[in-house]
């Protein structure tokens, strides 16, 4: 065989660029349900591709999440027990003390969190309550810690407030498509999330946004829900991928489980359409076991809440998490302190 039969034989076989849309273009429903339709391995292909290009470390947030405020919500989200509108047994508490909340920061940051989310079940929280929330915040951000919050609706001034405090971050979920979000919840407009989630930005705090799934929602909804998240301008720094924790008591406790796989693919393709945004393997974890969170990560996970419980639902233990990340190889992201007055 001569020289040029040689280079007649080889052929280079390129990958196919993955179709992501300038920064300029929006997402379709369509291009998304596109991506979560692909074949498993060349979605997580295409998922990985994406996760190595911003994230060459690899690492793993970690985050905790406290409930500092419980129960008694007015609001009516089918998925939640601290709705008291639904009898699920937890029952309505004062806002913590700052000492109690200090503590429990304090733990965290030992067990190995960087970020410190604190959630209150309120509607909307009063003037009186930023007020509170912000001191909680300053205590919080003196341990060195990233602080985030959860409140409910959030106006202008109380997200200016809160950004004064050393709020790093702000989480407020869409929950679902808004074709679907009626059948969740009617005491909340999809609009007035959307507004919490600007005024939000407008004050200069990062935004942590995601959604559930497993709550009855169709293929088309879950598109739906990633594109809302993707269009977002800019798109949330941090988002939240939770499958549904099914509380007896609440509206949707009998809502049929999550294939694993669809809960993977959710993964993935929230890693593709923002691909700078820490993807946060949220509630639910518990159910999804060690193979399948692997899965997880594979797709472009590279957050989890950390700690035995989500506000008032089970979650992995500290233990079980360390093991499991050592198991894989992965690594806990570590955060320099921030000098006091800083945002990090």
């Amino acid at each position: 065989m001569g020289a040029n039969d040689l280079q007649q034989a080889i052929t280079l076989h390129r990958p196919a660029k993955a179709a992501v849309p300038k920064a300029t273009d929006r997402w379709s429903v369509e291009a998304i349900q596109a991506l979560l339709d692909k074949p498993l391995m060349d979605l997580l292909f295409e998922a990985q591709t994406v996760h190595r290009q911003h994230f060459p470390a690899g690492d793993i947030e970690l985050a905790t999440l406290l409930s500092v405020k419980t129960g008694g919500c007015p609001e009516n989200c089918g998925y939640c027990p601290q709705s008291a509108e639904f009898d699920t047994g937890v029952k309505a508490q004062k806002l913590m003390e700052v000492e109690e909340v200090v503590r429990a920061a304090q733990a965290a940051k030992d067990a190995g969190a960087t970020r410190f989310c604190m959630g209150a079940a309120w509607r909307a929280p009063k003037d009186r309550d930023v007020e509170k929330v912000a001191v909680l915040v300053e205590a919080v951000k003196g341990l060195g810690m990233q602080t985030c919050a959860t409140l409910g609706m959030l106006e202008p001034h109380h997200a200016h407030q809160l950004k004064a405090a050393g709020l790093d971050y702000y989480n407020h979920n869409l929950d679902t498509a808004p074709e679907y979000y009626t059948d969740v919840v009617d005491t909340r407009t999809y609009q007035e999330r959307l507004d919490t989630l600007a005024n939000v930005r407008s004050a200069g705090i990062s935004v942590c946004c995601g959604g559930i799934v497993g709550m009855g929602e169709q293929p088309v909804h879950r598109a739906g829900l990633i594109a809302q998240l993707a269009n977002l301008n800019p798109y949330p720094e941090s988002v939240p991928i939770n499958s549904l924790v099914r509380v007896p008591g609440t509206p949707l406790a009998d809502s049929d489980p999550v294939d694993p796989f669809d809960f993977v693919r959710m993964i993935a393709v929230a890693r593709i359409t923002m691909p700078t945004a820490r993807v946060r393997l949220s509630a639910g974890r518990q159910q999804l076991g060690d193979a399948v969170q692997a899965l997880c990560f594979m797709a472009g996970a590279n957050s989890i809440f950390y700690g035995d419980k989500l506000l008032v639902t089970g979650n992995p233990d500290v233990e079980a998490d360390t093991v499991l990340l050592r198991k894989l190889g992965l690594n806990a992201r570590q955060v320099e302190e921030q000098p006091e007055g800083c945002a990090a």
